[in-house]
């Protein structure tokens, strides 16, 4: 094991030689660093530009606001920082001592109109070597449509190019061809395992909390691993240092309320950003078999040591927990969420060089026990994670953009699942979670990254991953190579390319086809190995109008190796191995995706169009022969605009098409006495896997908004907002799924469609102090 360790260090150690070799012959010039930051609130402004207007050169502040440039040899620099929606602020520097300052930029509620025009309108989607890289606007996701007033983060991220919803309703997202746990949901840092409320109806971030959102699906830097598909990364906000907010807001099924401010003054800041639900009560009112109620708490503290050291401690909540009994029905009873926490500290060595290391705690349980008939699964599955990072950013100048770090986690898993005949004597097994075989894994990684600008004209991000794992008599260690070129046309267009190999060790195995989350987590071992993926892609991207419109076009394709499904006709008891009961196989994904976004004016939005195809093909399941991917969809469509009508009013729609999902039906039937009640006496014969599909998917939503400056009082100011929606406007019956019946008069066979949501009119109310 240590000679194949050493064997896959070295070329990482000569990756890290070379791309650290600038800083070393590096001669000294001056240096500018320091944080850009929102006026009005001092939280930090993530992904500024900061550019040298002579020679358009530069870098976009870290997650942290943090930047740092090296300037000419010149006697007077000017430097331009700006972000969107903000007044960007023009800075005269000369030559000689290295400067740290802190940069703030006005929001454009507090400036002209026809500055906010004309002055933010960058080019990053050409300029930047990266490709498959979505910054989500918050603005959007607050403005889009939603369902039963509750603004959602993965409602917005499913309608990007590339990315596939799941069922009718829900928040789970499948990206490029990928299953839903090959996705990296991390709040500041910490995974967040089941990311859903309300059996996936919206997920669990509060809106309200969240300073930015990015979605990476393809060209991965190497700082990112662990999964296959994609890393959605989420960064909550800092807490406003100037003064004390408090918004929030009331919905149809929950409330919510967010508290910040300074603790120190310009020095520590708090946020607190609670839900909850009293959907409830109303379920009482329709129905005393059913329960249900959730909540969700995010937490942030932080306090600037100096300008060299700044702490941030975070944590995260919800839980959801629900009952239904009825007799001679599914009863279920359920119970899941997630609770984490992140501690932080940045540092800076010198000019240079940024540190971010972190303390991370993850916590993901589901407990779910379902009877029908005469069965009943009992079901459990938690991860706990014990995670110790740093990582390192040098800039020596503004052709070199260097990452290293190591990471390593400790994990802790609880599988366990029973699925039986209920006896007669009612005498059903129970889970308890501490009597459960524990397993335990542990993994580690170390990366390098550097994004090496050559010319104007041409970049490349490139960068190794070495990960490794050891758990469950199973070892493995993998060099992971991670490249990305751009080649710049003029300054509207670009081409880019990228190739990137990721492994993933833990894996969720559906356990069941029920719309219940009932699946479980499981880390690689000896017999199940890691998943594998390469991906290959290469784009056109065009903007128009100085940058007010982007478009692009990218081409992928992504080979899967050790996927992982349970057996066919899998029995699961308390005592099962549930390795051997594991079928393994390959997936391919292919497509074309097409995105254009309008950025500014009174008119903005966007429209993406995917054409793909998604297969896998295990030995042990449809006689071996490749079968379309439960998410494959062929065609996939969405459109979102928001339209500033008046001063107050704002007007948003979203509409979206998909083919539909692929399912199995069966080709005959067989009559079975006196042993086929559930069934109807009979039993089906399956040949082809997913050899059928639902009808096509389609939805409208819209939505009309009204805010407003008034004073409680007469005396308080504050802002009001009334929103007014309907999801799925010309109530579309879109499938959820399909059963089949047998037809009482004629005896033969039928399939049944269950639809989810017709209609649902909306009304909120948010409120901001």
């Amino acid at each position: 094991m240590l000679l194949l360790i050493r064997e896959k260090l070295l070329p990482l150690c000569l990756l890290i030689f070379t791309v650290l070799s600038p800083i070393l012959v590096f001669a000294q010039k001056t240096t500018i660093s320091g944080y850009v930051r929102d006026a009005s609130s001092k939280e930090a402004l993530i992904g500024a530009s900061v550019i040298i207007s002579k020679s358009k050169k530069g870098s976009p502040t870290n997650q942290y606001g943090y930047f740092t440039l090296t300037l000419p040899n010149a006697d007077t620099s000017t430097v331009i920082f700006s972000f969107n929606g903000y007044a960007p602020v023009v800075k005269k520097f000369f030559g000689g001592k290295s400067i740290q300052l802190n940069v703030f930029l006005q929001p454009e509620a507090n400036i002209l109109n026809e500055v906010v025009v004309n002055s933010n309108r960058n080019a990053d989607n050409i300029q930047k070597t990266q490709m498959g890289v979505i910054d989500v606007p918050i603005r959007s996701i607050k403005e889009l449509p939603v369902l039963l007033g509750e603004h959602d983060i993965l409602k917005t991220i499913q309608l990007l190019p590339g990315v596939q919803s799941g069922q009718e309703g829900t928040t789970g997202f499948y990206v490029r061809g990928g299953n839903s746990d090959q996705n990296l949901i991390q709040m500041d840092e910490a995974t967040v395992y089941n990311p859903s409320h309300l059996f996936g109806l919206f997920s669990t971030f509060n809106i309200n909390a969240v300073n930015s959102v990015k979605l990476i699906k393809g060209g991965f830097p190497s700082q990112y691993g662990g999964r296959l598909s994609s890393i959605l990364d989420i960064k909550m906000k800092e807490g406003n240092r100037e003064h004390f907010q408090a918004e929030g807001g009331l919905g149809l099924i929950s409330g919510n309320l967010t508290l910040q401010g300074p603790i120190k003054k310009d020095k520590s800041s708090f946020i607190i950003s609670a839900r909850r639900s009293y959907v409830g009560a109303f379920l009482k009112l329709v129905s005393k078999s059913t329960s249900y109620r959730f909540y969700d708490v995010n937490a942030k503290v932080n306090y600037e040591l100096g300008i060299k050291d700044h702490l941030f401690l975070s944590v995260f909540r919800g839980n959801d927990n629900a009952a239904y009994t009825a007799a001679n029905s599914l009863n279920y009873g359920i119970n899941f969420g997630n609770t984490t926490g992140t501690l932080r500290w940045n540092h800076l060595y010198g000019n240079k060089i940024f540190s971010n290391t972190s303390l991370i705690y993850n916590d993901y349980h589901l407990q779910l026990g379902t009877s029908q008939n005469n069965y009943y699964q009992v079901l459990y599955t938690g991860v706990k994670d014990i995670i110790a990072k740093t990582d390192f950013t040098a800039i020596p100048n503004t052709n070199h953009n260097i990452k290293f770090g190591l990471a390593y986690t400790y994990h802790t898993l609880y599988p366990g699942a029973i699925s039986a005949k209920i006896p007669k004597k009612n005498n059903r097994i129970a889970i308890n979670p501490d009597s459960l075989t524990k397993r335990y894994s542990n993994e580690a990684a170390f990366y390098v990254n550097d994004d090496y600008q050559l010319s104007d004209k041409f970049s490349v991000n490139y960068g190794i991953r070495i990960p490794f794992f050891n758990g469950s008599g199973g070892q493995y260690v993998f060099v992971e190579p991670r490249i990305t070129t751009r080649f710049s046309l003029d300054n509207s267009t670009s081409i880019k390319a990228s190739y990137t190999q990721m492994n993933q060790f833990v894996h969720l195995v559906p356990s069941s086809t029920a719309s219940l989350p009932a699946d479980i987590w499981l880390t690689s071992s000896k017999i199940i190995q890691p998943q594998k993926s390469n991906q290959v892609s290469i784009g056109l991207f065009k903007n128009f109008k100085q940058n007010e419109i982007e478009t692009s076009v990218e081409v992928y394709y992504k080979t899967m190796k050790n996927q992982v499904l349970f057996k066919e006709g899998t029995q699961i008891l308390l005592n099962t191995n549930l390795d051997n009961v594991i079928t393994f196989g390959k997936g391919k994904s292919y497509g074309i995706e097409f995105f254009a976004k309008k950025n500014f004016g009174r008119l903005t939005g966007w429209a993406s169009y995917t054409l793909s195809k998604s297969t896998q093909q295990f030995p042990d399941i449809n006689f071996g022969n490749s079968f379309p991917a439960s998410f494959d969809r062929t065609h996939n469509l969405s459109l979102a605009a928001s339209y500033d009508l008046t001063k107050n009013w704002t007007l948003s729609a979203d509409f979206v098409y998909s083919t539909g999902k692929p399912y199995t039906l069966p080709a005959g039937k067989v009559i079975v006495y006196g042993d086929g009640s559930l069934y109807d006496n009979y039993y089906y014969d399956y040949t082809n896997r997913n050899n059928s599909r639902l009808s096509a998917y389609n939805r409208l939503d819209v939505s009309a908004s009204n805010k407003k400056k008034c004073k409680l009082f007469g005396r308080f100011p504050y802002e009001r907002e009334w929103v007014f929606g309907f999801y799925n406007v010309y109530s579309r019956a879109n499938p959820y799924f399909v059963y089949l019946e047998t037809d009482p008069a004629t005896k033969r066979p039928r399939a049944k469609q269950i639809s989810l949501l017709p209609i649902v009119p909306s009304v909120s109310f948010n409120f901001k102090f």
